[in-house]
């Protein structure tokens, strides 16, 4: 069996397919992409150069089609040279996020292209226009989304199946597709993300030592802003230091933008919230620690008396599924990927994404009686465990990729 996969910054969602099916014997593993990454064990990662530029003049509504174009243009160029070594692909899997899948079905017609459908935008009801502080362009902004789903729209036309991570996610897909589409988790691991009584976390040069029991409220993303609530929880922060004065803030994240617009003015959207709320903020007390290694955070997770998800509708972050592992108190927005995950009184607490005085009474309710909240931790990682990698999501996503190479057609996710 001969797989290849498609990611601008492999391995991506195929960090630990990729390297499993290479394990299997008489499985040949290839990866396409343009950035540099370290080396999977029997993978072999070709990258492609990008040679082509855009063409001034292009309409303003058509650069990102253009830009995936070239992208997509460079990697059919690869793939014919590894056609040309003998390298014929029974399946393909493919993000097609940046366009490299584009031409893949008419450079191998025969090889089944599985696409990882991790979002498909709308103009409405969705991320775009959900926050009233960041309101749409006018008629524009619309344009620009329709236009921003072709090169997506044409990826899963060609494709003879899509996997998606979550059924959220699966449902903002146009209906034509969803009969050939199957709902399968990245994964985590929850041998990792684990309760642990005895974790500690040591914050500043003065040696701050944190640990289970304490009151820490931890907020986690790659970058801080507002797409992920950011704006919404520093609005919230005064209030939760305010009403329990032994509690401590710790942020997770960094200063730039992973989705969404750039902040105004050459500033950070760190910067600007932090900016709003400081003068009523006991800084002594938060804790900016920007991106850390990944046992420290786990091991803040671990230290978490309470953890705080908010997120716009859109595709959900691991680390709200790692904390739940971790045994944390999540409160989390009322959003539908969050409410996907947790059940309000069941496993966490749901609250108003737009209300910081909600998300305030959450978070000091739970410091102040976190015995009472014990059984929610408990259900959280009970959910946690039906998304763990080795035990169910691994072995899905390898017996999908193996349906398809052997040319039987799966079972799609009713949704």
């Amino acid at each position: 069996m001969r797989i290849l996969f498609v990611h601008q910054n492999f391995p991506g969602q195929y960090r630990h397919v990729a390297p499993a099916l290479a394990a299997r014997p008489g499985c040949e593993v290839v990866a396409l992409g343009i950035n540099p990454s370290p080396p999977l064990p029997g993978v072999r990662h070709v990258r492609y150069p990008i040679e082509a530029k855009q063409v001034p003049g292009v309409h303003r509504l058509a650069r990102e089609f253009e830009t995936k174009v070239i992208r997509a243009e460079a990697a059919a160029r690869a793939a014919l040279a590894l056609r040309a070594e003998g390298f014929v692909p029974d399946v393909i899997c493919g993000h097609p996020g940046w366009g490299e899948t584009l031409f893949l079905k008419d450079v191998w017609p025969d090889a089944r292209l599985l696409t990882f459908a991790e979002f498909a935008y709308r103009a409405r009801g969705s991320d775009v226009g959900f926050d009233p502080e960041f309101p749409p362009a006018g008629d524009e902004s619309a344009f620009s989304v329709r236009t921003k789903n072709a090169a997506h729209l044409l990826a899963f036309e060609a494709s003879d199946w899509l996997v998606s991570p979550t059924r959220w996610q699966a449902s903002q897909i146009a209906p034509v597709f969803r009969d050939r589409i199957s709902v399968i988790h990245d994964g985590i691991d929850t041998a990792a993300a684990k309760p642990d009584p005895r974790a500690r976390i040591t914050l500043n040069r003065e040696g701050l030592q944190l640990k289970p029991g304490d009151e820490v409220v931890t907020f986690v993303n790659r970058n801080l802003e507002p797409y992920r609530g950011y704006h919404s929880f520093m609005r919230a922060l005064p209030e939760i230091l305010r009403r329990r004065p032994r509690a401590r803030a710790v942020l997770v994240g960094g200063s730039g933008v992973s989705y969404g617009a750039a902040a105004p003015e050459g500033k950070s959207w760190r910067e600007i919230y932090l900016d709003e709320v400081k003068d009523r903020l006991d800084l002594s007390r938060v804790h900016f620690v920007g991106n850390v290694p990944y046992n420290i955070y786990l091991n803040l997770l671990q230290v978490s008396a309470v953890h705080v998800y908010l997120t716009y509708p859109f595709v959900l972050s691991w680390s709200l599924l790692e904390a739940m592992a971790a045994g944390c108190l999540v409160v989390g927005s009322a959003t539908p990927p969050v409410q996907e995950a947790i059940e309000d009184g069941r496993n966490g607490v749901l609250v108003d994404f737009f209300s910081p005085e909600g998300i305030a009474a959450a978070v000091v309710n739970a410091l102040a009686r976190p015995h009472a909240h014990r059984a929610l931790r408990e259900a959280a990682r009970r959910t946690a465990e039906g998304y763990d990698l080795k035990r169910v999501c691994l072995p899905r996503h390898l017996r999908l990729i193996t349906d398809l190479a052997e040319g039987r057609t799966p079972e799609p996710t009713r949704l």
